[in-house]
């Protein structure tokens, strides 16, 4: 199967110089990724610049991105070719930024337009903007590949995230989702669109369980 796998960090520019990044390290999908070729896919791996795991993807072929409007564009431009599956696990930013403010000494608030915001400037506002979610458009973009999202939750519990996988499942069209993050606990669920989850204890597990769905 032709499979694209999503791996790694988004990131957002505040300035020339400065930008809004989360944790996620690549290694998860990046694994994901090396696993499904080792069995004999041809896997595209798409890997944040910003990823800190160090092995070594082992796919047929590695793109890189840096911002999520990056990804996108290498989502757009990939549907022209033929794709079996996809698993989206990069941590895509939920926000971008939007405009910067100072505050004056009287209340007031002025933009703040620069290549690089002045380090000696104080009371600095910067607005958070939501950045469109990608994975909404991936159904229109690949009509018939599987699809799987992922989740990743850190409050409330596993009904709670559980709950939230299948909403987006709904939602976008896709056919699983994996739950993970503190709000699941240990472990993965994979949680299908009838409502049903699989527990995962470990990677190896998820790996196993996703290659197994592909052969459903």
């Amino acid at each position: 199967m032709k499979i694209l796998v999503t791996a790694g960090p988004a990131y957002e520019p505040l300035d020339a110089v400065r930008r809004l990044a989360n944790f996620s390290t690549g290694r998860l999908g990046s694994e994901l990724a090396n696993h499904l070729s080792a069995i004999g896919h041809e896997v595209t791996l798409l890997l944040g610049q910003m990823s800190t795991w160090h092995g070594r993807p082992q796919v047929s072929r590695l793109l890189q991105f840096d911002t999520g409007a990056n990804l996108g564009e290498h989502f757009r431009r990939l549907s022209a070719e033929p794709v079996d599956a996809i698993f989206h696990a990069a941590a895509v930013s939920d926000f971008g930024f939007g405009r910067i403010y100072r505050r004056e000494a009287d209340g007031s608030l002025v933009e703040v337009v620069a290549g690089k915001v002045p380090t000696n400037l104080s009371g600095l506002m910067v607005e958070l903007r939501a950045t469109p979610k990608l994975i909404v458009g991936l159904r229109d973009l690949y009509p018939a590949a599987r699809i799987a999202g992922w989740k990743y939750a850190v409050d409330g519990g596993r009904s709670e995230v559980v709950a939230s996988a299948l909403e987006q499942i709904r939602g976008c069209r896709t056919d699983l989702c994996v739950a993970n993050g503190p709000a699941y606990g240990d472990g993965f669920g994979i949680v299908f669109r009838n409502g049903d989850v699989r527990h995962c204890p470990d990677r190896t597990a998820l790996f196993h369980a996703l290659s197994d769905w592909l052969n459903t």
